[in-house]
């Protein structure tokens, strides 16, 4: 796994369905009906792998092949 910026990590929430519910300072908190808030700092250029990973389990987005 790569390290990702968080834009594309946030269209990936997006994508899956996840909305913006709010915005604290650099957090950006997303809400997806079943499943607890998830919380990505942005603006970021790069986020670790380990954040990375642990964010997409939060949200429950399975990583794509070839990425």
């Amino acid at each position: 796994m790569r390290t990702v910026q968080s834009a594309d990590l946030i269209r990936e929430l997006e994508a899956a369905g996840g909305e913006l519910d709010r915005i604290r300072g650099s957090h950006h908190v997303f809400k997806k009906a079943g499943r607890r808030p998830v919380v990505v700092p942005h603006p970021r250029k790069e986020l670790g792998q380990g954040l990375t990973a642990a964010i997409r389990r939060q949200a429950g987005l399975t990583r794509r092949k070839g990425k």
